[in-house]
């Protein structure tokens, strides 16, 4: 039986975005973080990263543009 919450759907394809603290990063990307303690990543369900952005409605909608359904990580 298929619901809407269905986590198993292959259909709804779920990222994690998670705040990343700017510090814990590689210097170069430090580097281009300008004074931002805190960066946003976009996870897929195996745990890869799939982007950094600056924000976390960036990060939401950078999810969305691409068919994706976004769910914070707290």
């Amino acid at each position: 039986m298929h619901t809407p919450f269905d986590f198993n759907d292959d259909d709804r394809r779920i990222v994690y975005v998670k705040t990343v603290d700017v510090a814990d990063l590689p210097e170069d990307v430090r580097a281009g973080a300008g004074d931002r303690q805190h960066l946003y990543a976009v996870h897929d369900a195996a745990g890869q990263q799939l982007a950094l952005v600056a924000d976390r409605k960036m990060a939401f909608v950078l999810a969305r543009q691409n068919d994706l359904s976004p769910v914070a990580v707290h």
